[in-house]
């Protein structure tokens, strides 16, 4: 898990800033972050014998007793300590009527755009929080800022996804009120984001009509984890050669219980069944 993409090296780091937030980087390199570490640092005990010694290396192979090696599985270990974290943030989002909403997918899908449009058209019916995720830049939190809503970007540095302990440094420094809605827009990947629990209500994962039908079957993790399916840009669809029956389909097959949506961030269209999703679950919260 992660060993290719490089987040669990120990010299990874995340920042956290808002968009009036100034941040700065000196001369020398440095730059104000907060260190984040999967690694686990192991202690070598050098022991040697000196050439000159009496010891003697010559034993009858019955005095050995080979025991099985012990394997420790360090992802076990990394998923265990995040999930303990997200059951807090899990725990505090409803202690007060929080919905939040942990929305995925895969580079260009149009979840940003469909996060503005979403706050925009229902910005006096809802506050919303934002958390952003991405390796670099502040440019989805700067469109974010730009629609009013009160937003903190994380940059993971090299790193492929939001853990909980971010989320929990974002959500303080948001401040975020009651009844209100937390939505938290992970790193663009398909397969890291899925295993990690941020304590969010629901998971989202957005596909739009330009990715093909299959992507449910080549990621299943991430869409057997979901409970909403939102598959975007389908103003394209008479310019593509997309099923969307198969796609169904195939998400299905994976997971039973996925909720679908039909949408275009661009045009509007199917955008009134999301945000009559987004308000019944928002007032299912509120209300308990």
């Amino acid at each position: 898990m992660c060993t290719t993409c490089g987040c669990n090296d120990p010299k990874n780091s995340f920042t956290m800033a808002s968009p009036d937030d100034h941040a700065h980087t000196h001369h020398s390199g440095e730059t104000h972050a907060h260190g984040h570490s999967h690694g686990h640092h192991h202690h070598a005990h050098p022991h040697s014998h000196s050439v000159d010694s009496d010891h003697s290396h010559e034993h009858d192979e019955s005095d050995h007793h080979h025991s099985e090696p012990t394997k420790i599985d360090v992802n076990m270990d990394i998923l265990g300590q995040n999930n303990l974290l997200a059951q807090r943030n899990r725990g505090y989002f409803e202690a007060k009527n929080i919905l939040s909403l942990n929305m995925m997918s895969a580079p260009g899908s149009g979840k940003t755009s469909l996060l503005e449009r979403t706050i925009v058209d229902l910005k006096n019916e809802i506050s919303f929080f934002i958390i952003e995720g991405d390796q670099q830049t502040m440019n989805d939190a700067d469109r974010i800022n730009a629609t009013g809503a009160p937003v903190v970007q994380i940059n993971t540095g090299s790193g492929c996804h939001l853990d909980a302990d971010m989320v929990n440094q974002a959500v303080k420094k948001l401040k975020v009120t009651d009844h209100s809605v937390v939505i938290i827009e992970n790193v663009g990947n398909l397969v890291c984001p899925s295993l990690f629990d941020l304590g969010e209500s629901k998971r989202v994962v957005i596909i739009s009509v330009t990715e093909g039908e299959d992507k449910p079957l080549k990621y299943p993790t991430m869409f057997q984890k979901a409970d909403i399916c939102i598959i975007n840009k389908t103003d394209l669809l008479p310019y593509l050669d997309f099923k969307m029956d198969k796609v169904k389909e195939y998400a299905l097959q994976v997971n039973h219980h996925l909720e679908f949506f039909e949408v275009s961030a661009k045009t509007g269209e199917g955008l009134s069944e999301w945000y009559h999703w987004l308000m019944k679950s928002k007032n299912a919260i509120s209300e308990l």
